[in-house]
């Protein structure tokens, strides 16, 4: 089992919910035009029955070997700060756990400007920086510490480094990739957005902005 298997297994429950509030709220028609900026075909087939009509175009940076377009998905590969569609192109523009991967503040910027120039309704999650465990490393309180120290302490004390055994370029480039969000930032990315606040133990656990 892999970091990724691990990483699924734990956090399906809130994966599960967080589908079934987005299409009580966005309610897409049959015929929506969905982009899933750096989304996979399974969320959209195995987290809910009603998942299986509106076609989806699915935006990633790059895809696995053998993704091809099939069905009602479509492969689009490029950079998420530079969305190459026409404004409003789409009805709902979803993303999940990806805008803290863009690196830095400048292009999760870039991220949120396309993606709400690119549809007319939004749902954009993003984990929370406020809550403890560090949901890519999986580990606690790591992501609180100064990255010189970060970078020492994630081979041998995180999970994710545990299992993956990274090399140092990797966990650099790890670290450099990831800009987890607060309240203040997602607000500030999302002015004209709901917040929505996910929470467990009473913590926030992560975001969601949503416009419909």
């Amino acid at each position: 089992m892999n970091i990724r298997s691990i990483y699924n297994n734990v956090f399906v429950h809130f994966r599960r919910r967080r589908m079934k509030k987005f299409f009580a709220l966005l309610a897409p028609a049959a015929n929506a035009r969905v982009l899933d900026i750096g989304g996979a075909p399974n969320t959209w087939s195995a987290e809910s029955s009603q998942a299986s009509s509106f076609p989806v175009t699915l935006f990633n940076v790059q895809f696995a070997e053998g993704h091809a377009n099939s069905g009602r998905f479509t492969a689009v590969q490029g950079d998420a700060v530079a969305l190459p569609f026409a404004d409003k192109s789409f009805d709902i523009a979803f993303s999940n756990s990806v805008i803290e991967h863009m690196g830095t503040w400048e292009r999760q910027q870039a991220f949120a400007r396309e993606a709400r120039r690119v549809a007319g309704k939004l749902w954009i999650q993003t984990p929370a920086r406020s809550f403890p465990v560090e949901p890519h490393l999986l580990a606690p309180f790591i992501h609180f510490l100064p990255r010189g120290m970060q970078r020492l302490l994630v081979r041998r004390f995180t999970l994710f480094g545990l299992m993956n055994k990274p090399t140092p370029e990797q966990i650099d480039g790890l670290l450099a990739e990831i800009r987890l969000l607060n309240y203040r930032e997602v607000k500030q990315l999302f002015p004209d957005c709901r917040i929505l606040k996910e929470r467990l133990l009473g913590l926030t656990k992560s975001y969601v902005a949503v416009r419909i």
